[in-house]
C-alpha cells in the first residue's frame, strides 16, 4: 500500500464527507473540488463555525522544533510502556491470573486465550458472521428486486432532454426513486424484524402505532410535550416490565394457575408465545434507537406545520438534488411523506435499526429522494478496510490485554502498582470505544452499500481529546447532533448572553446529559455519569473566560502551555467520568484511585502521568493547527 493510499484511508473525507464539507454547502461541487484541488491555506471547509479554543496558528508549525522532539522522545518511551504494564499483568505468571482465568476463552491466534467477557462485544462478536452475511444479501437482494421490478423508470425518466421537461421528469424520477426503495424496504424490515424479535414484532409495531396516533391526532401544540413524555415513558416501562412478555400480559388478562393439581408448572399460552423471541429475544434492549427516531418522525412533523416552513426549497430556488447536509436536516419533508408507510419505513429501516447511526426523517426522506453524492465506491471501500483495520486492532487487544476480565473479577488490587492501575483503567476506556466503534461503523457501511449516508459516529481516536465539550460532540456525534436538534435548542442552547445566559446553559447541559443517562440504561451510576460531565464542563467554561484567548496574543506559547495544563485536568476527568458510567460505578472507581493514590509512589507516578499527558495534549493542540492550515476546522 502506498503512502498516498495510506494517508487517505485514515483521511477525515474517508471516514465522513461532512468534516471537509461545510454544512451549509452544496455538496457535489464541494466534493468535485475537493477530489481536484487541495484546500488553500486560510480556506475553511468546516460545517462548524468557529470554534472558541486555543488558536496558535501564528506560530507556524511545530512539528521540527526542539520542544517537539522532547515530546516526541517522551511519546515513544510512554506508549511502550503503557502496553508492557497490561500486558504484563495479562500473563500466566501474575499472581492474580487464576483469579479471572475462567473468564478467558480459547482465541484464534495461537497460543493465546481471549478476554470475552464483556457481554456487549461478545455479542457483537458472535453474530458478526451473520451480520457479515445479511449485510452482502441486503444490497444484491435489493438490485434483483430492482431488476424484476422496474427501477430503471426513474433512470429512463432522466434521460428525457429539454429544460422544462427535464426540471419535471426530475421530480417523477425522484418520486419513482423513493416508492422503488420503499417498496423493498418495508417487506425485507418485516422480515428481518421477525427473525431478530419473533412474535415480539407486534409489540414494537404497537408502539410505533401509539407513537403515530400521537403525532397525528393531538393538537399541534400539544405534539412536542406528547412525544417527549411517551418516549421517555416508553423507555422506563421498557425497562422496568422486561419487554411486557406475553405471559404476564395474558395472566394479568386471563389470571389461571400457574400450578397443577400435582403441583407441577403448567404451560400457559403465553410462554408458547414467548419462546418463539426470535435471536435476539430481548428487543427492548435495542429499542432505545427507535425511540430516537420516533421522536424525530414527530418533532419533525411539528415543525413542518409552521407555515413559515411552507416549500423553502422553492423559495430559494435550491436544487433538491444537491441540497447541502443542513438544508437536508431543517427543510421539512413532503405533507404526504408523513404518512404510516414511510414513518415504519424509517423507524425500521434495517442497516440502523439495531444500532445506528441516527438520522432524521427530513434527511431519510430526502436521501431516499436522490442519492447522495457523498457516496462513492472508492470511498466506500476504503471505509471498509479502516473498519476491518479497527477490528483487528480490537482482536489482537483482547488476545493480549485482558483488563476486561480482570475488572470483572475484582482481585485483590494491593498485586498492582499504581501505573499497572491506572493502564488497567486507560485500557479499559480503549476497551469501550473500541466495542462501540465497531458496530456503529458497520451498520454505517451497510448503509452506505444500501445508498444512504449517516453521520459518522466516531471522529477522533479516544486518546485524541482533551475537551470536554469537544469530546462529546465527537463521540457517538449523530446522537450528538440529534440531541442539539431535539432536545438542546429547543430548550434554549446557550444563545443567551451575560451571566444567567451561562447559568441556563449549564442547567440545559444538565437536561441534555440526564436523557442520554436515562437513554442509555436507566442505572444510577450512568446518571452519575451524565452528572459529573455536567459539573466537569464548569472548569472549561469559567476557565476560557477568565483565559480568553485574545488577551495572550502576544505571548501564544505561554498560553498554549497554559492550556495544555487545563487540558490535562480535562482529561482526568473524561477518564473520571467515563469510567464511573461505563466501566468501574462510583465503588469500582474509589478502589482503582485509592490504589493509584494510597502510596508516596503512586503520587509519584501521577506526576509523571500527568507530564506525559501535557505532552500528547501539545500534540493534539498541533495536530488540530495542521487541520486548520490544510482548511479543515472543526468544533470536535
Amino acid at each position: 500500500m502506498s503512502l498516498k493510499t495510506l494517508s487517505e484511508l485514515f483521511s477525515l473525507s474517508t471516514l465522513d464527507t461532512r468534516f471537509i464539507i461545510p454544512a451549509t454547502v452544496s455538496p457535489k461541487e464541494a466534493l468535485e473540488d475537493a477530489n481536484h484541488e487541495p484546500a488553500k491555506p486560510g480556506q475553511v471547509q468546516s460545517h462548524s463555525a468557529p470554534e472558541k479554543t486555543p488558536d496558535f496558528a501564528t506560530q507556524g508549525p511545530l512539528w521540527k522544533t526542539r520542544e517537539f522532539y522532547l515530546y516526541y522522545l517522551v511519546i515513544g518511551i510512554s506508549v511502550p510502556c503503557m502496553f508492557k504494564s497490561v500486558i504484563e499483568v495479562s500473563q500466566e505468571s501474575h499472581p492474580n491470573y487464576n483469579k479471572f482465568s475462567h473468564l478467558l476463552s480459547q482465541g484464534w491466534i495461537p497460543g493465546r486465550q481471549v478476554d470475552n467477557s464483556d457481554a456487549q462485544y461478545s455479542g457483537f462478536r458472535q453474530n458478526l458472521p451473520f451480520l457479515f452475511l445479511v449485510i452482502l444479501l441486503h444490497p444484491l437482494l435489493r438490485k434483483a428486486y430492482d431488476s424484476f421490478w422496474r427501477a430503471d423508470t426513474y433512470t429512463h425518466v432522466r434521460s428525457s432532454a429539454g429544460q422544462l421537461t427535464q426540471g419535471l421528469t426530475a421530480a417523477a424520477a425522484a418520486e419513482a426513486r423513493l416508492e422503488q426503495r420503499i417498496s423493498f424496504d418495508i417487506p425485507f424490515a418485516s422480515v428481518f424484524l421477525i427473525a431478530l424479535h419473533g412474535l415480539s414484532i407486534f409489540k414494537v409495531l404497537a408502539i410505533l402505532a401509539l407513537n403515530y396516533k400521537i403525532c397525528k391526532a393531538v393538537p399541534r401544540k400539544y405534539i412536542p410535550v406528547a412525544t417527549w413524555v411517551f418516549n421517555v415513558g416508553i423507555l422506563f416501562a421498557n425497562e422496568l416490565c422486561s419487554g411486557y412478555s406475553y405471559a404476564s400480559i395474558l395472566s394479568f388478562i386471563l389470571p389461571t394457575s400457574r400450578v397443577s393439581e400435582t403441583g407441577e408448572p403448567t404451560s400457559h399460552i403465553g410462554d408458547v408465545l414467548d419462546s418463539y423471541g426470535g435471536l435476539i429475544p430481548r428487543w427492548e434492549v435495542l429499542f432505545n434507537f427507535t425511540v430516537l427516531r420516533l421522536i424525530s418522525f414527530n418533532l419533525d412533523y411539528y415543525w413542518s406545520l409552521d407555515p413559515r416552513s411552507a416549500s423553502p426549497i422553492e423559495k430559494k430556488q435550491l436544487d433538491p438534488s444537491n441540497l447541502s447536509e443542513r438544508d437536508r436536516v431543517s427543510i421539512p419533508a413532503r405533507a404526504g411523506d408523513f404518512c404510516f408507510r414511510n414513518y415504519f419505513a424509517y423507524a425500521m429501516y434495517s442497516p440502523l435499526y439495531l444500532a445506528g447511526p441516527v438520522i432524521t426523517f427530513n434527511d431519510y426522506m430526502s436521501q431516499l429522494r436522490y442519492r447522495p453524492h457523498s457516496i462513492a465506491f472508492r470511498r466506500t471501500m476504503l471505509y471498509t478496510v479502516r473498519f476491518i483495520v479497527c477490528l483487528l486492532t480490537m482482536e489482537i487487544m483482547i488476545h493480549y490485554m485482558y483488563m476486561v476480565a480482570i475488572f470483572h473479577a475484582k482481585p485483590d488490587w494491593n498485586q498492582y502498582t499504581p501505573a499497572q492501575l491506572s493502564m488497567l483503567g486507560f485500557f479499559n476506556l480503549k476497551h469501550i470505544w473500541l466495542k462501540l466503534l465497531l458496530p456503529w461503523r458497520l451498520f454505517r457501511l451497510w448503509a452506505l452499500l444500501d445508498g444512504i449516508d449517516p453521520p459518522e459516529n466516531m471522529v477522533r481516536c479516544m486518546s485524541d481529546n482533551y475537551s470536554l465539550t469537544q469530546f462529546w460532540r465527537g463521540w457517538h456525534r449523530s446522537f450528538n447532533k440529534w440531541s442539539l436538534r431535539y432536545l438542546y435548542i429547543p430548550l434554549g442552547g446557550s444563545a443567551t448572553p451575560g451571566f444567567w445566559g451561562r447559568g441556563r446553559s449549564v442547567l440545559n447541559y444538565l437536561t441534555v446529559f440526564t436523557f442520554i443517562a436515562i437513554w442509555h440504561d436507566i442505572q444510577l451510576r450512568l446518571l452519575m455519569w451524565g452528572w459529573l460531565v455536567t459539573i466537569f464542563v464548569l472548569p472549561e467554561l469559567i476557565a476560557g473566560a477568565v483565559f480568553p484567548a485574545r488577551n495572550w496574543k502576544e505571548r501564544p506559547t505561554t498560553y498554549r502551555w497554559l492550556c495544555g495544563v487545563g487540558a490535562v485536568a480535562e482529561v482526568l476527568m473524561l477518564m473520571v467520568a467515563n469510567l464511573v458510567g461505563f466501566a468501574l460505578g462510583l465503588d469500582g472507581l474509589r478502589d482503582l484511585v485509592k490504589g493509584i493514590l494510597g502510596s508516596y509512589s503512586g503520587m509519584a507516578f501521577l506526576c509523571t502521568a500527568c507530564g506525559a499527558l501535557f505532552t500528547g495534549v501539545q500534540v493534539m493542540f498541533e495536530w488540530r493547527e495542521r487541520e486548520k492550515r490544510q482548511g479543515i476546522k472543526m468544533k470536535c
